[in-house]
């Protein structure tokens, strides 16, 4: 629900109190600072996340004390001011902001409050919703006389704007003159000017190799692009722009706001080909849940979805506040990008050697976790970003993706104390001091070549080997393979090779101890000694393994009778990843064949080619490598799949591609039905591929496959392909699309 409801049945007859003025007023200070920044100036001092909850802190206080609210507070004004660097010029139609909510609950309690209304208005009347993405860019208002482009201007106040035009002019997809039938003698065009998201990176790296400061996001881009006095260096940008309202107009016959959009598309206007039409609540919520999870397969960056009133004349009933129109709204989605402080950048050493920086940052919360580190992958990643040891840094986690540093908070770098400094490489390995070089000559990415001894190399190929593409063992996690192969000193690791995974003893890891943080009364005084795989225990009480000690023995027994692909994975070998692993198993059947096949056999194996052949022919090179092999296979890990004959082959020859969620099926097992019979599970479409197989949530997969014309099934369909029957049957889906058991 919204603020205004929150606080309705708190007493306002108590005059507000002298701190809660000078919050008030301290918070009011704050947003007209903050907003300053983010719409004059493109360079916000604050996450997106951070201002919208002082902004909602202030409306809650206003909501509780009406007498604090001013004409010129923060909650009555439309967004930006007219800067003086550019002409000022009036709107011929106010452009008003929209009301943000942030939950469902909220949506909700605003289509209700809508519904109501517009019932009151016309009793008979079903509201048809206008639903769009909300695209992260910048406001502009465009007017056309008799089809010709005269004006181009920012939102500004919402009455007065900046004037653009030279700059909006450069834009591609904006077209000067009109083309059609019926165009009106005058309208004014509203929309938004972005940066699609693979051009925003091509940006900011051009923008440090030019020794100028990066964009924080596609936003600032876009924002910074059209404010520039040289038409020239906005012509050089890679704008775009999506239209998505309609201001002033004279002569246009249009009764909502859908058929207004394709009337502008006739005229070669830019129309967005994500919005769509809906008639009821349920389908609004469909649209934002599906859009939520595919937001970034989208070509530009979106923060939320707008849903709006499709119908002029329901529209007009309901009117505006001062600020925002009653007939629409911005859902926003959970924020991904919040600003912390990188207090370090160190470095990790992976399990094939590379050598990768990483940022220490203040906690943060940010899509729901908490993140402290994020990666930078090399030291041009580093420098791309224009990220110094010390600065305030936007820190974006989308959905379950790897944390990412975007970029520095630039406004707020000199009043960093200490002072920011650059990070510099590493020239010897901080593991185990060997020197640091390239794998091959220009590599961007620099190694530690001590892969057999290297602490920090073994300790990654042991998490590495536990994980669910290779072993699945669970109960060993990361803190337990630093337990076994860097233990607090001066302990002997239990393994100083992989090849003593499965030779453990339970008795091994008594004595085992790591190094935690020494707790006093919840607060932490130093650090202890304790260990990890056994009970502290005490006189009374003997130490004993403990239960994810006990699961962890389970588990490697179960590791033992894998099938060899998943040997492969875990042996990280470079390039051999589960897809490469699957070929090689399925064509050799064993590992002595692998071992004892030549490096054309090997890259002749469809998905596995040159470079992934000369890495085994390499890895098996090594004396210590083979013995990793040999004392698995002694220890009683399998080392040959048994092969089913009475398997039918009838996919001998076919590329099929999975994606989405089946019912009865996890990934892996649709991958090994494929394999088993002969076929090849590919993970991307083309045309070369036979079939799709599209469950839930199928995504852009899916829509490849239909404008490839790949035939696309669904489970059933799947079945019978494995069965062989499907082409007697029938069964491939008409057009690409798929039962309702899958997703259209």
């Amino acid at each position: 629900m919204d603020t205004a409801a929150a606080v309705e049945s708190v007493s306002t007859d108590t005059p507000p109190s002298d701190n809660l003025r000078e919050e008030y007023q301290g918070l009011a200070d704050q947003v007209r600072k903050y907003r300053f920044a983010y719409y004059n100036e493109d360079a916000p001092l604050v996450s997106d996340a951070e201002f919208d909850e002082l902004y909602r802190r202030l409306e809650e206080l206003e909501a509780l004390h009406p007498e604090l609210v001013s004409n010129d507070s923060p909650t009555q004004e439309v967004g930006g001011e007219v800067s003086a660097a550019f002409t000022p010029v009036e709107h011929l139609q106010r452009m008003y902001s929209l009301e943000d909510v942030f939950s469902l609950d909220e949506l909700d309690a605003w289509v209700r409050k809508a519904e109501a209304s517009a019932a009151n208005i016309a009793p008979d009347a079903k509201i048809k919703w206008l639903t769009e993405l909300k695209i992260d860019g910048l406001a502009v208002n465009l007017l056309y006389r008799n089809g010709e482009l005269v004006r181009a201007a920012t939102r500004g106040d919402g009455t007065t704007g900046e004037d653009i035009t030279h700059n909006v002019l450069t834009i591609k997809s904006i077209p000067r003159v009109l083309t059609g039938e019926n165009i009106p003698a005058e309208m004014e065009i509203r929309g938004e000017v972005f940066i699609p998201s693979k051009d925003f990176a091509r940006l900011n790296e051009s923008m440090v190799e030019a020794g100028k400061a990066p964009f924080a996001n596609p936003r600032n881009a876009a924002a910074g692009s059209l404010r520039q006095k040289d038409p020239e260096v906005t012509a050089r940008r890679p704008l775009s722009m999506y239209v998505h309202g309609i201001g002033a107009r004279e002569g246009l016959a249009a009764a909502s706001q859908s058929e207004t959009y394709e009337l502008l598309k006739q005229w070669g206007l830019p129309t967005s080909p994500y919005y769509k039409v809906l008639e009821s609540y349920g389908e609004v919520l469909s649209y934002i849940a599906v859009n939520g999870e595919h937001r970034h397969d989208l070509s530009h960056e979106i923060d939320g979805i707008v849903v709006k009133v499709d119908d002029f004349a329901l529209q007009r009933a309901l009117g505006h506040t001062s600020r925002v129109p009653r007939w629409s709204v911005a859902y926003k989605y959970p924020p991904e990008e919040v600003n912390t402080k990188l207090l370090d950048i160190r470095v990790n050493v992976g399990r094939t050697g590379r050598v990768t920086p990483y940022g220490m940052m203040t906690p943060v919360t940010v899509s729901g976790s908490t993140v402290e580190m994020a990666t930078l992958h090399n030291q041009d990643v580093v420098k791309a970003k224009g990220v110094k040891i010390g600065d305030i840094v936007v820190l974006r986690k989308a959905g379950d993706v790897i944390p990412e540093i975007v970029g520095p908070v630039m406004a707020l770098r000199d009043a960093q104390d200490p002072p920011v400094r650059d990070f510099v490489m590493p020239t010897h390995c901080p593991s185990c001091g060997t020197e640091l070089k390239p794998a091959k000559e220009g590599d961007v990415d620099i190694r530690c070549p001590n892969a057999k001894s290297c602490p920090s190399q073994l300790r990654e190929r042991v998490f590495h080997l536990a994980g669910r593409g290779a072993f699945d063992i669970e109960a060993l996690g990361w803190e337990a393979a630093i337990a076994l192969t860097q233990p607090a000193e001066p302990q002997v690791p239990p393994l100083t090779s992989e090849a003593g995974l499965f030779d453990l003893n339970i008795e091994d890891l008594a004595d085992v101890r790591i190094e935690r943080p020494k707790r006093v009364k919840g607060v932490v005084d130093g650090t202890e000694l304790v260990p990890y795989f056994y009970s502290k225990g005490t006189a009374k009480k003997p130490s004993e393994p403990t239960a994810t000690t006990r699961k962890l023995f389970t588990e490697l027994e179960k590791a033992k009778t894998q099938p060899l692909w998943r040997v492969l994975v875990a042996l990280s070998i470079r390039h051999v990843g589960p897809t490469a692993a699957r070929a090689l198993a399925t064509a050799f059947g064993s590992m002595e064949a692998i071992r004892a096949a030549s490096e054309e056999q090997l890259a002749h194996v469809d998905g596995v080619g040159p470079t992934i052949a000369a890495a085994l022919t390499e890895w098996f090179a090594e004396d210590w490598h083979r013995e990793i092999v040999d004392r698995w296979a002694a220890a009683g890990v399998r080392m040959a799949d048994e092969r089913d004959e009475t398997m039918p082959r009838t996919l001998e020859g076919m590329t099929v591609v999975v994606t989405g969620t089946l019912p009865n099926f996890s990934r892996d097992e649709a991958k090994e039905a494929i394999i088993t019979r002969g076929g090849k599970a590919s993970g991307s479409v083309s045309k070369k591929t036979d079939y799709l197989v599209a469950g839930e949530n199928a995504g852009t997969k899916l829509d490849k496959a239909e404008s490839l014309g790949v035939p696309v099934l669904d489970e059933d369909g799947f079945r019978k392909l494995l069965d062989g029957t499907l082409a007697e049957e029938g069964t491939a889906l008409e057009e690409g699309a798929v039962s309702e058991e899958g997703t259209a």
